[in-house]
């Protein structure tokens, strides 16, 4: 059996010259089972105009769900490989430097010599799950909520959706010690790794860990309403939670979401404003865009 440390990868490419159709490609392979750990979409870098479509995978991919996708979009064949076995563990840790995202500085046990003075330390150790810091999604949602709390917002009530490593529940109890947040994911492995970084940073009981989709738990419905929503996923689920967000979240109170490409930004807007979201800021960091939203007062 593989360790969690020494893990395969995979990858799965192809290439297009229509710019639409590349992005609708890349979209619909977020539907794959078993699904990629992240898609990209790229204008090639060489005079071409054609555009990348990427998948990666911790397990090997559908080899004909991708040549059904590559033949209704007339890409190329996607080119499927198995990366060497890596220890990503050691490899995250020799590669990733602290980062500050407003008031927040999320680091490694080798860089606890790295904290300054006037931060709100995060110690996030390198496994098998979403959200160091080094991401624009992630720094984004850091960002978007050191912004709200510096305008005076203090949430009682707090739901991190897909939380990954839980490094956002986590930043949310530590500008508000007496919120009650619940941190969820649909990935066992992420909600083990969110307990032990809880644990690291001590902080163990006031984050309750669940694994459930989107909403889908008696707990995450019980605890409703809330005064602020992560949801740092992808577009297709951001979309389908859109009616339940409207739902859970308390009138006057904000979303937070992510994992969004700056050209999907718009449809997110449009479907949670059509659900009675106001957009408040719309954050830029790559690729990659943040969402804070508000849901009207009734």
């Amino acid at each position: 059996m593989l360790s969690r440390d020494a893990m395969p990868t995979f990858t799965a490419f192809t290439t297009l010259a229509d710019q639409t159709k590349a992005n609708a490609l890349g979209e619909a392979m977020e539907r794959l089972n078993p699904e990629p750990t992240g898609v990209g979409v790229f204008e090639i870098e060489d005079g071409s105009g054609r555009f990348e479509i990427s998948g990666y995978f911790i397990e090997p991919p559908d080899q004909a769900g991708l040549a059904l996708l590559a033949a209704a979009f007339d890409a190329k064949p996607f080119v499927v490989s198995e990366l060497p076995e890596t220890d990503w563990v050691a490899h995250v840790r020799r590669e990733l430097s602290p980062v500050r995202a407003g008031r927040f500085f999320l680091y490694g046990s080798h860089d606890a010599d790295k904290v300054p003075g006037d931060v709100v330390p995060l110690l996030i150790d390198a496994a098998m799950a979403f959200g160091t810091g080094h991401h624009g999604t992630t720094k984004g949602c850091l960002i978007a909520l050191d912004r709200l709390a510096d305008g005076g917002f203090s949430g009682a009530t707090v739901a991190d959706i897909g939380c990954g490593t839980a490094v956002l529940a986590m930043a949310a109890s530590r500008i508000w010690p007496d919120a009650r947040i619940i941190a969820s994911d649909i990935d066992e492995i992420a909600i083990e790794t969110a307990k032990a970084n809880l644990g690291f940073n001590n902080i163990p009981g006031q984050v309750e860990c669940l694994v459930a989709a989107g909403f889908a738990h008696d707990r995450l419905r019980a605890a409703a309403p809330y005064d602020l929503v992560f949801a740092n996923i992808l577009k297709t689920p951001l979309l389908e939670l859109a009616p339940d967000m409207a739902e859970t979240t308390r009138d006057g109170g904000y979303v937070i979401l992510s994992g969004i490409l700056n050209h999907q930004a718009e449809e997110v807007i449009s479907a949670y404003v059509d659900r009675g979201f106001l957009l408040n800021d719309h954050d830029r960091l790559g690729d990659w865009s943040t969402l804070t939203l508000q849901k009207h007062r009734g």
